[in-house]
């Protein structure tokens, strides 16, 4: 098929159809959406129980495993994980790979009908389940509202409204808020005074409980009219409360002001909060619609926040914590100006190889393959982000392989005296086929990333997208326009007239030379290379390795972790000491902390920690990302000394997938002491290699709990059960729900509880009074409980697969997880286990091999793909096997890149590595077609690989320079950095084996005489 002189002789149609690839090109690019990193689904849902009053080992035992036993029954489940605290079952539940996005709203509803056919089996005073689906969702925009003059609930009403605003603006999906805190009616009851009129603490529940319910009263018929009827009643502010009439004995009836103190204030504990600057405020987090431009929403939603500001009360502020269109917009910018680096590096490498006309010509076809790229891409649904530009960077070297191969096959025939039109023509025909076979080639090089279904794979999956879609534009682009552009644009080089050889140049005969030697003394050459290669292989042992880097983000997390059981005012009362020091720090421009629990998602990497009262996290802005690394271990270093008691580390956010604590082992079995123990001998280990730090377990200490001893017998006669003691103890603490106010569309809740001198004296329970209904009066606790006794019970229980499982954390104080791994694996793996106990991996090293296991369980197919692919281009089993045995020899290269640079072979090592291998067998093609020309031309077989590798020096040379110089802008960022290396190093020592090894192999299998 002439596809080049279709091209040629629609001259107008193939012009036209370029400017419309260029214009709507350029429309599609500023129409993509845009991110900072690629998107990947989290397949994790939430099913959350409370079990209000019971421990976490009843929790686990009657809530915990009825919800996992149900949730088992999930075809599409990956893994079940729980986390049992003292009245609250968290069941974590993650399904196949193989479900994205698109299915998984079915599946949830599944998994909420299992969870509502488990409430029958739940013990009484267990749920109701709440099934979380959107867990995984991302809040790009976290902003915390905060004004020091401002109560609470102040700043509530200002983010009430701002939540309504906010939610109109384009392109905002969902608003939540993080920190508020609830208002509460507190009902304080004189106990004694109670004691003393003989009324039951019921008495005063009920009556609380009436007030402000909905009733129905009905409708009456007026006339034509059908009236609502609505007796008054109802409470309308707190003094009303304080006229509350309570029945005493007999027909008495007494005010509430008389028993009990009426106050308005906060629910107390508070579960969660955020802080900024010191500040305490309440957090918005706003995500974007999927699909959704999240700059065009970000500058939305500061146009109308400007638009807000003058209606906004005077000093209310808002404090930044993530604003990601902003990051977006300085990370696009940055990638596009290493693109745009990238492409004027190889332009010039082209022009300086190729002269003016060639490479101009040949810059022109780059550009519009880049720019026509993005039509597809844009409807693919491909954004602009790290990957997708990284990976256009990546395919630049190998976008113009087609068109120099096309290029300089016409100027050779060209300088012979052929006209450019056929020489055109005459090119095109003899190498699209090939070419398109080697582009196929490369594209199936990434497809195993491309298609892996885990979240790795679907994280870098806009990098196969792009090599795919942009290489085959590149083909088209290569045998329809560049041979039209260069028959409009290129003179004919002056002829060889005399006849004289092109390639007759000092250049050219030393590389012929050197490759007549290498293929005399085929075998010696042999054994060099595989020295060589063993060497490396050698060598390659002594790389360190790794999953993804951590971010450049200017931005660090500090995490601390009190004591277990530590009340949370306490962790805020250190919050707040921290914050004062780490405002002190030199470049830190701002820090927020969130106390109770992590924030919502504002980063698809970040990972937000379950509610913990003694836990809090600071997020600490710097002014410069270089100082960072400066800052962690000064910070570590403070924490640790002033808070010996609390655990403390700071650590950068990480790019890509994974999980937290690089470091982990876990351990499974039935008994809680046998596991602490495990996890105690572990964290030895740990604290033993001096390189550790952050090191925890997932259980944490176990924590005190007070435990009042019922007389049995005294109770009996006093006729007061357990349930009532209870109760009454909570209301003489923490305090009871019995009602709720109404107040325009809050709804309060009204909490009973006792005076505060009370509640902090835990004394004060020997003479907690309860209400005896024998005896028709208050009497004191001390009269139905012997005493109290002290007990350390398990806060948490965590479950892996319906197993009790501990996990055992760390992080390396400095260099990469896998050289802390490699030298305490073996002391760990030393660790005896009991019988019906397991231990497995977890962190970096699980994270990293479930990526490479999905990746590796897809490469085979297409590696075979690819062999197909060359053995069908040349009709022959020979010329694939010499080709092949050229693949593994890469990986010297790789190698010396590796170590010479001290970059460790990560996932992004890896990709580049499986890149380097499409890119070799592509330009191992394009020599082997030419030494088929050659042959079928009449020469013999000696003859044909000599004059094929000097016509085929050049391309490959100049394909594989415009590859590794247009790779040199990716050399300074941090998540390319190892691939770069790799594909840099790699493909210079690969065209080294296209040039000289391949020949001689080619030689070997086809026994080929020296002469």
């Amino acid at each position: 098929m002439d596809i080049a002189g279709i091209a040629i002789r629609n001259k107008i149609v193939t012009l036209v159809l370029t400017v419309v690839m260029l214009a709507a090109g350029i429309s599609s690019y500023q129409s993509m959406s845009r991110l900072e990193d690629p998107e990947f689904t989290i397949k994790d849902a939430l099913v959350i129980t409370p079990y209000r009053g019971a421990t976490a080992t009843e929790v686990e035992q009657e809530v915990t495993d009825e919800i996992e036993t149900a949730v088992q029954q999930l075809g599409q489940l990956e893994r079940v994980t729980s986390k049992s605290d003292p009245g609250l079952s968290t069941v974590t539940v993650t399904v196949k790979d193989k479900y994205d996005r698109d299915s998984l709203p079915q599946v949830w509803d599944e998994l909420r009908r299992k969870v509502g056919d488990a409430a029958r089996s739940l013990p009484p005073g267990a749920g109701p389940s709440l099934v979380v689906d959107d867990y995984g969702d991302v809040f790009g925009v976290l902003v915390v509202v905060y004004g020091p003059e401002y109560s609470h609930a102040e700043l509530k009403k200002v983010t009430d409204w701002l939540k309504t605003e906010l939610l109109l603006v384009e392109d905002v999906a969902k608003i939540t808020a993080f920190g508020e805190r609830r208002e509460c009616v507190y009902v304080e009851l004189n106990r004694d005074r109670l004691s003393q009129l003989g009324i039951s603490e019921q008495v005063v529940i009920d009556e609380l409980r009436q007030k402000n319910v909905v009733t129905d009263t009905g409708r009456v018929r007026v006339g034509p009219e059908f009236i609502r009827l609505n007796p008054t009643g109802e409470f309308r502010s707190l003094e009303q409360f304080e006229t509350l009439l309570i029945g005493g004995k007999g027909e008495q009836q007494i005010f509430l002001r008389d028993i009990a103190r009426v106050t308005r204030g906060y629910a107390d504990p508070q579960t969660e909060s955020i802080r900024y600057d010191g500040h305490p405020g309440i957090a918005l987090g706003i995500s974007t619609v999927s699909g959704g431009n999240v700059v065009g929403m970000g500058e939305a939603l500061r146009s109308r926040m400007d638009e807000l500001w003058k209606d906004l009360p005077l000093g209310i502020e808002f404090g930044v914590v993530s604003f990601q269109s902003e990051s977006v917009v300085a990370a696009i910018d940055n990638f596009v100006v290493s693109l745009l680096q990238a492409v004027a590096i190889v332009v010039v490498v082209l022009l300086f190889f190729m002269g003016l006309r060639s490479g101009l010509l040949i810059g022109f076809v780059l550009l519009l393959t880049i720019v026509g790229s993005f039509i597809f891409l844009s409807s693919m649904g491909v954004a602009l982000e790290r990957i997708s530009l990284g990976a256009l960077i990546i395919a630049l070297g190998m976008l113009v392989d087609n068109a120099i191969v096309v290029v300089d096959g016409i100027l050779v025939r060209m300088q012979d005296g052929e006209d450019a039109e056929s020489a055109a023509a005459a090119v095109v025909k003899q190498s699209a086929w090939p070419l398109l076979g080697a582009t196929l080639i490369a594209i199936l090089a990434f497809a195993a990333i491309g298609t892996s279904q885990d979240a790795t794979g679907e994280f870098c999956r806009s990098l196969y997208q792009v090599i795919q879609v942009s290489l085959l534009l590149s083909w088209v682009t290569a045998v329809t326009v560049t041979p039209l552009l260069c028959v409009m644009f290129l003179k004919a080089p002056k002829a060889n007239a005399d006849g004289a050889d092109p390639y007759d140049t000092k250049f050219y005969n030393r590389y012929r030379g050197f490759l007549r030697k290498c293929i005399r003394f085929r075998w010696a050459s042999v054994a060099v290379v595989v020295i060589v290669f063993v060497g490396c292989l050698k060598g390659f042992g002594w790389i360190e390795h790794s999953f993804f880097p951590p971010s450049t983000r200017p931005q660090f997390t500090v995490d601390l972790w009190m004591p277990q059981g530590t009340h949370i005012n306490e962790t805020t009362r250190v919050v707040a000491e921290i914050e004062k020091y780490l405002l002190e720090q030199e470049g830190v421009s701002n820090v927020s902390s969130v106390v109770g629990k992590g924030p919502p998602r504002f980063l698809l990497t970040f990972a937000p920690e379950k509610a913990n009262g003694a836990y809090a996290q600071f997020f600490v802005s710097v002014e410069d990302s270089g100082v960072v690394d400066n800052l962690l271990p000064t910070i570590e270093e403070h924490l640790g000394k002033q808070y010996p008691d609390a655990l403390s580390y700071a650590a950068k956010f990480m790019l890509g997938p994974g999980s937290t604590g690089k470091v982990q082992v876990r351990f499974s079995g039935p008994e809680a002491d046998v596991l602490r123990d495990l996890a105690t001998q572990a964290q030895e280990i740990y604290h033993a290699d001096g390189d550790a730090k952050s090191i925890k377990t997932d259980w944490r200490q176990r924590v005190k709990t007070v435990r009042p001893l019922v007389a049995e017998e005294q109770a009996n006669l006093a006729g007061i059960r357990r349930p009532d003691i209870s109760a009454a103890i909570r209301r003489g603490f923490e305090g009871e729900p019995v009602g709720i106010f109404r107040e325009d569309d809050l709804i309060l809740p009204i909490v009973l509880r006792s005076p505060e001198r009370q509640r902090q004296d835990i004394a004060s329970l020997h003479n907690q009074q309860i209400w005896s209904p024998v005896a028709g009066r208050m009497i004191p606790m001390r009269q139905v409980v012997r005493g109290f006794e002290t007990r350390y019970e398990d806060d948490i229980i965590m479950r892996r697969d319906r197993k009790r499982t501990i996990t055992v954390y760390c992080d390396p104080k400095e260099g990469v997880a896998s050289k802390l791994f490699a030298r305490v694996r073996p002391k760990l793996e030393g660790i005896e286990l009991p019988a019906g106990y397991s231990r497995e991996w977890g962190g970096e090293y699980e994270d990293s091999g479930d990526a490479q296991a999905a990746l590796f369980g897809r490469l085979p197919v297409f590696m075979l793909l690819m062999i197909l692919v060359t053995i069908t281009l040349f009709n022959s089993l020979k010329q694939p096997l010499v080709i092949w045995l050229c693949v593994p020899l890469a990986l010297i290269g790789v190698t010396i890149g590796l170590l010479a640079t001290r970059q460790p072979f990560g996932f992004m090592a890896l990709l580049g590595f499986l890149s380097l291998i499409g890119m070799l067998i592509k330009n191992a093609i394009v020599l082997i077609d030419q030494i088929n020309i050659e042959t079928a031309s009449g020469k013999k077989t000696m003859d044909a690989i000599m004059a094929s590798g000097v016509s085929r020096l050049r391309p490959v040379g100049m394909a594989a320079a415009t590859t590794v110089l247009g790779m040199i802008p990716l050399v300074v960022d941090a998540f390319f950095v190892s691939m770069a290396v790799t594909v840099i190093f790699g493909l210079l020592v690969a065209t080294v084996l296209t040039m000289l090894v391949l020949p001689v192999f080619y030689a070997i299998v086809f026994r080929t005489p020296d002469d």
